[in-house]
């Protein structure tokens, strides 16, 4: 059972297996395979059920990638954990072994990256059906005419039986991902959570393309009736998904982007939302997507008889996810990418309560905060813990990055400068104090969001009068239509401005402590707009 099978096969790659090959499958034939294979079930409305056992996030701490002369001075070795190359030839020969054992395989052809000129071919093999329709929905899906004669520059091979020898491997438990550059090769062992393939292409752009000055982007992107491209950078929590997904402009994707001279381009050709309380009222588009068939939902609790799904039942996971083809939204772009961009907008989730509704950053500001990648969690989450969790990820994105962090800020920076690009910070946590027990602050209310949004994206906010704010240097609009101007100024939230000056001198130490490893790395003038107490 196969659709096209490519001139340039497995033994051409020298991997041999007696396995039955199933090439490049479509939607329906991986479906029915992977329930004839008992990998899942079919939900009342046609969606794909499946379990991913023990493992329901991203294994980061069992991530390694190979250590030799070619990335010894490329990859960010202080949060990338390395192997050695005899250590990756010993887990591969075994995962030829674990092929060799194999009496079916899936295996799919895809591209990673929208813009022809920019794409990487990616060859991915998995033991599971269920991985297969995953993947080919993640990643571009090839013409047909395309896939005879298509050749792997990368190949990825996803055995979730396989369990990994720390001893023999050099890794840390029976959990693996192995990424070795030089061979382009990436093995996943251990481990049934499909999320493990889509960011190892991530990382693999993620290495490739600044030698090409692209900038790769961990951000959702739209596109305005004026042909006006918007990326959204935000770590969970921030509201990247929701408030980039207006009906209003068009989505050219929800999670990673490629930022080259001509064009902000989708890195994928589908999406991977979190689904757990996911609602019909706040969310229509992606609760749509749970209810028809196509869609693969992991760990989502399903009635076995009447094959109902209970999105609020997280007893399998909090995060439960829904796999789906970027056009199963009414609105996404045909082509996965659109012109460069106009605005930038890099969200936060403030839950100190301290950063102002919506900002104005120049190049320089934006590097410093691109490079902290802040948010805050809210507190009350553990037994004991009363205030607020300040969260710095590099990049907003640190995970999925294997160089240094400086290199994707300069070309943030630059193309910034190139580009006359408007980069805003919009605060979408609290206001009036802080969240968690004993907090005053409420959430910042949608609606202003919103309208800040709105003007920051049409223009006009751009023509307001702005006042400079007191701690990070900022500059924020004295009045924007349809707000109140009284949100504008957090300090004014408060009861006691006292304590807010209080708060905001302990959030700025947050920063400065969080950027000392990057001093070194960027120009004086970025350093200059460094927050500082009032």
């Amino acid at each position: 059972m196969s659709a096209t099978v490519p001139v340039f096969g497995l033994a051409a790659q020298g991997l041999a297996t007696p396995a039955t090959l199933h090439w490049n499958l479509l939607t329906g034939a991986l479906v029915e395979a992977a329930v004839v294979r008992g990998e899942g079930m079919l939900s009342q409305h046609g969606a794909l059920v499946v379990k991913t056992g023990k493992h329901t996030g991203r294994s980061a701490n069992d991530k390694f990638i190979v250590r030799d002369a070619s990335t010894e001075n490329t990859i960010w070795w202080d949060k990338n954990k390395s192997i050695t190359a005899d250590q990756f030839a010993a887990i591969k020969a075994d995962f030829e072994t674990a092929l060799a054992g194999k009496t079916e395989l899936f295996v799919q052809d895809l591209y990673g990256g929208s813009q022809p000129e920019h794409r990487v071919n990616v060859r991915v093999i998995t033991e599971f059906a269920w991985h297969s329709q995953f993947i080919r929905t993640l990643l571009v899906r090839p013409d047909t005419a395309d896939l005879a004669g298509f050749v792997p520059e990368y190949t990825i091979i996803d055995l979730p039986s396989f369990r990994a020898d720390p001893a023999r491997h050099g890794c840390r438990s029976e959990t693996v991902v192995a990424v070795d550059f030089a061979n382009k090769t990436v093995l996943i062992g251990g481990t049934a959570y499909a999320g493990e393939m889509k960011k190892s292409v991530f990382s693999i752009l993620n290495y490739l393309l600044p030698q090409k000055g692209v900038m790769p982007m961990h951000c959702s992107a739209n596109i305005g009736p004026d042909g006006d491209t918007a990326v959204f950078f935000g770590l969970s929590g921030t509201g990247k998904t929701t408030l980039s997904a207006d009906a209003s402009r068009t989505l050219i994707g929800d999670d990673e982007h490629g930022w080259s001279d001509t064009a902000v381009f989708n890195f994928e050709g589908g999406c991977y939302a979190k689904v757990i309380r996911l609602s019909a009222d706040a969310e229509p588009e992606i609760y749509a997507t749970t209810r028809r068939f196509g869609t693969v939902l992991e760990n989502v609790v399903i009635d076995p008889v009447t094959r109902v799904i209970d999105l609020d039942d997280a007893s399998l996971a909090e995060n439960s996810r829904g796999s789906y083809p970027i056009d199963f939204i009414p609105n996404a772009s045909a082509d996965n990418l659109g012109p460069v961009p106009r605005n930038i907008i890099m969200l936060t989730a403030d839950a100190f309560g301290i950063l102002p509704p919506i900002s104005k950053l120049t190049p320089d500001q934006a590097m410093y905060h691109f490079l902290s990648g802040y948010t805050a969690r809210v507190a009350g989450t553990e037994i004991g813990v009363t205030e607020p969790d300040a969260t710095f990820s590099t990049c907003f994105g640190a995970p999925f990055m294997p160089r240094h962090p400086s290199v994707y800020g300069n070309l943030l920076k630059e193309r910034i400068a190139k580009g006359g690009v408007d980069v805003w910070l919009v605060n979408t946590g609290w206001t009036g104090g802080g969240a968690g027990t004993g907090g005053t602050g409420t959430r910042m209310p949608i609606k202003a969001t919103r309208a800040m949004l709105g003007a920051a994206l049409d223009g006009s906010l751009k023509n307001a009068e702005f006042r400079t704010d007191e701690n990070f240097g900022f500059a924020v609009p004295v009045s924007v239509p349809g707000v109140d101007s009284a949100l504008l100024n957090p300090r004014g939230t408060w009861a006691d401005a006292g304590e807010y000056d209080a708060k905001a001198k302990a959030l700025v130490a947050m920063f400065v402590a969080n950027f000392a490893p990057f001093e070194a790395y960027v120009d004086a003038s970025v350093m200059e707009t460094a927050p500082k107490a009032a």
